[in-house]
């Protein structure tokens, strides 16, 4: 096969990153259906890859086109053509922008993040560093390239964070092909797409195993975006040996990039390398001598067998270590010597500079460059090694390409003919501190090595400082409801591995990588470390006496928060910040009054606690808000994700956007997220737009990892039918341990259905039973319940399009109506709901794109101590939606309900482009179908901090990150956001970021 293969990926493009219309009603040609195409090429190894503007898009010819639809008798705005998932303009076909580079002038650096920058210069990215979550990025800078290496989940967050300009990326190679190192690269390739009017291109390198990936991503990318993909490597499962040369990747004037493949030696056994090589560098080992040890391992063969050293691998097996090599710059030419050796000014200068050998031209003889020219500085050259595991060292230690860069090469060609000057290691500690690694590591001389693994001493700085400063403050004024400050410590997460630096033996030059480090290259006078980037730390303190400063009543008011819990009926006396029930005043009850038309109404009514509070216990359930912002994320608030914890019974994750898993650790602690990834007992996607998913597969994997020694089942995974095709392309890199359920497949279940029921009841039945015909063109939502131990299809009256000329996607467009109901996934969801504590987990399609569902979570009722029948809690997710009937009777009579609320009442219209609703739309869905309490989520990143809200809301909150409200903090929820408010009220709300509107398209 190619050594080198290339894949050009063009997603199709979406006319919402297109400024919005100025009237909602807007006539609409029809768009060519979506496009994803993959072009393949070969290359040979030394290629060399530019980047090139594109005038494919013409302003001045493309126009925003949005159709809007009312709802006969509801008056409900909404964006049928996006709902139908119509609204994909043409595909892009963008190139790579080429630049002039300048090998001499030029600034290079390394950095890691934990990044490392390089003018040139490397910086370590700190992603990860904090949560141990994902691979640190590395940045190698140059004054007019910018490469990434890994893009772990994370990465865009971190970059807005710390004013990284996206635009400025020309290349993105991943060390290896995994959620730990890729799991940020889908919104990374989104938020691209978007930037400018033309959006951008990017090359993205990595092993075999990255095809996996990109088939995976296509599922899902809609938006304009197009990626130069190379894959290079043995194809996965392949047998062969090392390669004796390294591959070239990118070969310019400014840096020569190649790249060595690594392989696990020892697959199939559970013997370390140590134990095979004692601890030696394996490049003494006498094979012939062992021979026999190569029987007990078949994937490890000695030179010169059948196998040839061969190593059979799997996806995700590979690993990548990446050599980045600058150019010699030539010594400066002296004009005194050429004249005195016979030259005249002229073209032969320029030749002698370019290393050419020129004849005098008043002497017989030939003039070479070192005679006219002084001493050349050679090209420093940086080492990034990831050896995930331990079988990977054999692979390492034993490449023979990495020869000429030891100090105590044996190699016959002689000597050690280049000088490291900087090695980064990412791999864990648990590896980098073994003997043989840092053997491994002294044969490097005096190169300066950077470990950056996850080092535990960087838990207790957080990376994403914005974040923490306000779940500081958060935690200052309600403790309750944000139970943490962001900040953890080494000695609070229980038993944690050594750090590398602690547990080396040798003397070598080894620092830990921080957050933002830097190792400048060029110029040659800077060469070395650069700390100077490095934030300051900080600790909670800091941010509280920050906050005492600038607002000093916040101190009188945290006191009056945490009387609700001491005393939560007990008025607040003479106290000027609170009044007794705050948010109910008695012109909101008037209101209430005229709303509900009954003038009987009292203001005990409007407050009144539901039954299926009565006497609930704080380890019943609790909700854990760990995104709430939409799109993309931003400084203050990640993207969708939502744990409900049900302690003992388990727990449950609705949606699971890029970064939940950092986000389960920031709020759990390290321990504490392993322990709720392991209790989880189901995971539900509302729709597969990328903000609410892409942090799906690390956790799956994570779960697989943990789990991998205990008896358990695969996760039950309920999502649209589209998400199954994402999950099952990228199982084939990693084991996700899953059972996947389609959310069709739950319209209406509850735990009352039998086996027997499943396995008799087919789709078909109720699609014609639960939904009306296909010929009158009306689409409900089919319902699947039992009634005395009957089974009876019914069908849910006011459904989501009972009133409109538009059907349901998920009826209409490649539905199989005679299919057989999933028996063994509804089996396994009775199961859980019955283990769970749950009545009944039934999807409601909603009104935003094809396949998007919101949620209906009902608890069973219980028995109290008199023997009286307690109702359970009912908890409703809209998901992303415009208001519709059919959430609104789902969410009838619920104990809380969590509804998007993207935009603010002033922009009704930017919500009906886009299937989103305002503020004020989400609570009057909630007080029509009489929900207890409205929590508000998933806001546009216009609101960076907190969004507009009218204050006459009544039983309304607003959802913060890391916000954790138990199920019997209900009743004094609604009393706390006056205070909550009160630590913004300085706050401007403004764009954060130039993409905040162009990003809203989800």
């Amino acid at each position: 096969m190619p050594l080198v293969s290339g894949f050009r990926l063009f997603f199709s493009t979406s006319p919402l990153l297109i400024p919005k219309p100025k009237t909602p009603l807007i006539p609409l040609r029809p768009f060519p259906p979506p496009r994803f195409t993959v072009l393949c090429a070969s290359f040979g190894k030394k290629n060399q890859f530019q980047r090139r503007f594109s005038t494919l898009r013409n302003p001045k010819t493309r126009e925003k086109r949005t159709q809007m639809e009312e709802k006969e008798n509801e008056g409900i705005g909404f964006n049928k053509r996006r709902a139908e998932g119509k609204d994909k303009g043409q595909p892009k076909n963008l190139q790579l922008k080429s630049r002039k580079l300048n090998p001499v002038n030029t600034i290079c650096y390394v950095q890691v993040a934990l990044f490392v920058f390089v003018f040139v210069a490397i910086a370590i990215l700190g992603t990860g560093m904090d949560t141990q979550d994902t691979s640190p990025s590395v940045l190698l800078f140059f004054d007019k390239q910018r490469f990434f290496f890994n893009a772990g989940e994370g990465l865009q967050r971190f970059c807005t964070e710390h004013k990284i300009k996206l635009s400025k990326i020309d290349h993105i190679f991943l060390t290896r092909v995994c959620s730990e190192t890729a799991g940020g690269l889908p919104g990374l390739l989104l938020t691209m797409a978007g930037i400018g009017d033309d959006g951008m291109s990017v090359n993205m390198w990595g092993p075999s195993d990255l095809k996996y990936l990109v088939d995976a991503m296509r599922t899902f990318i809609p938006n304009a975006a197009t990626v130069h993909t190379h894959s290079f490597g043995p194809a996965p499962g392949s047998i062969s040996g090392p390669l004796k040369d390294p591959i070239i990747l990118v070969n310019d004037e400014v840096v020569k990039i190649s790249a060595i493949i690594l392989c696990p030696a020892l697959s199939g056994t559970n013997e370390s390398i140590d134990q095979v090589v004692n601890g030696s560098d394996v490049t003494g080992f006498d094979f012939e001598r062992n021979l026999d040890d190569f029987s007990k391992y078949p994937s490890l063969s000695p030179p010169g067998s059948p196998k040839k050293a061969s190593l059979a691998t799997k996806p995700g097996d590979l690993a990548v270590v990446y050599m980045c090599e600058l150019p010699e710059i030539k010594g400066k030419f002296d004009p005194a010597k050429a004249k005195a050796l016979g030259l005249k000014p002229g073209p032969k200068y320029r030749e002698l500079q370019l290393g050419n050998t020129v004849m005098s031209d008043r002497k017989n003889i030939m003039v070479r460059p070192s005679d006219v020219l002084g001493p050349s500085i050679p090209g420093p050259v940086v080492i990034l090694v990831d050896c995930p595991t331990p079988s990977h060292v054999h692979g390492l230690i034993s490449v023979p390409s990495l020869k000429k860069y030891y100090v105590d090469s044996t190699d016959p060609d002689g000597g050690s003919s280049k000088t490291v000057n900087c090695v980064i290691h990412l791999g864990p500690a648990s590896v980098t501190s073994t003997e043989s690694y840092r053997k491994w590591m002294s044969r490097f001389g005096g190169a300066q090595h950077i470990m950056a693994g996850h080092e535990m001493k960087n838990v207790e700085i957080p990376i994403l400082k914005a974040s923490a400063r306000i779940a500081s403050r958060l935690n200052y004024v309600c403790p309750q409801l944000f139970p943490t400050n962001g900040f953890w410590t080494v000695g609070n997460i229980g038993n944690c591995p050594m750090d590398s630096i602690s547990s080396s033996k040798e003397v070598l030059q080894c620092v830990p990588s921080e957050n933002l480090l830097k190792f400048h290259l060029r110029p040659y006078a800077n060469l070395g470390l650069d700390k100077s980037g490095i934030p300051p730390s900080a600790k909670p303190s800091y941010f509280i006496n920050e906050l005492l400063s600038e607002i000093p009543e916040i101190e009188d008011a945290s006191k009056v928060v945490r009387k609700f819990w001491e005393c939560p009926t007990e008025k607040a006396g003479n106290n000027s910040f609170l009044v007794e029930e705050p948010w109910i005043s008695e012109a909101s009850v008037e209101e209430v009054q005229y709303q509900k038309g009954n003038e009987n109404m009292s203001f005990e009514d409007v407050s009144q606690i539901p039954a299926s509070l009565e006497n609930i216990s704080r380890e019943d359930m609790e909700i854990v808000l760990l995104g709430t912002g939409s799109s993309q994320p931003s400084k203050y608030r990640n993207v969708s994700s939502i744990y409900i914890n049900l302690f003992a019974r388990g727990s449950l994750l609705l949606d699971c956007g890029e970064g939940t898993l950092g986000q389960l650790k920031r709020r759990f602690g390290m321990k504490g997220a392993d322990d709720a990834i392991k209790s989880l007992k189901c995971i539900w996607i509302s729709h597969i737009h990328a903000d609410h998913h892409t942090g799906l597969a690390r956790v799956l994997a994570l779960r697989s990892q943990l789990l991998r020694h205990e008896p358990h089942e695969p996760l039950l995974v309920i999502g649209p039918r589209q998400l199954k095709r994402f999950l099952d392309a990228y199982s084939m890199l990693e084991d996700l341990d899953m059972q996947f359920l389609d959310c069709r497949q739950t319209l209406e279940i509850s735990k009352d259905v039998s086996k027997k029921s499943l396995e008799t009841v087919s789709t078909h039945d109720i699609l014609q039973q639960g939904n009306g015909s296909r010929e009158n063109g009306i689409a409900g939502s089919g319902s699947l319940t039992m009634t005395d131990g009957e089974n009876a299809l019914q069908t849910l009256e006011g459904t989501l399009f009972a009133k409109s000329k538009m059907q349901s996607y998920w009826k209409k467009s490649g539905f199989q109506g005679d299919a057989v109901v999933d028996t063994a996934g509804l089996e396994k969801l009775r199961s859980l709901l019955e283990d769970s504590g749950l009545e009944a987990l039934i999807s409601v399609p909603v009104v935003h794109c094809p396949q998007a569902f919101g949620l209906v979570l009902k608890a069973a009722s219980r028995i109290n101590s008199t023997g009286k029948t307690i109702p359970g809690w009912k908890l409703v997710y809209s998901g992303d939606t415009r208001p519709c009937q059919a959430l609104i009777d789902a969410s009838r009579g619920a104990t809380v309900l969590i509804h998007e609320a993207t935009f603010e009442d002033s922009l009704l219209e930017e919500a009906i482009a886009r299937n989103h609703s305002t503020t004020k739309e989400a609570v009057q869905v909630g007080e029509s179908a009489g929900v207890y309490r409205v929590i508000l989520t998933h806001f546009s990143q216009r609101y960076p901090k907190i969004p507009v809200v009218d204050e006459t809301h009544m039983n309304t909150c607003i959802g913060f990150d890391m916000m954790s409200v138990n199920v019997a903090d209900l009743p004094v929820l609604p009393k706390v956001m006056p205070f909550l408010k009160l630590l913004f009220r300085n706050e401007m709300v403004a764009d954060e970021t130039d993409e905040a509107l162009t990003a809203e398209s989800y």
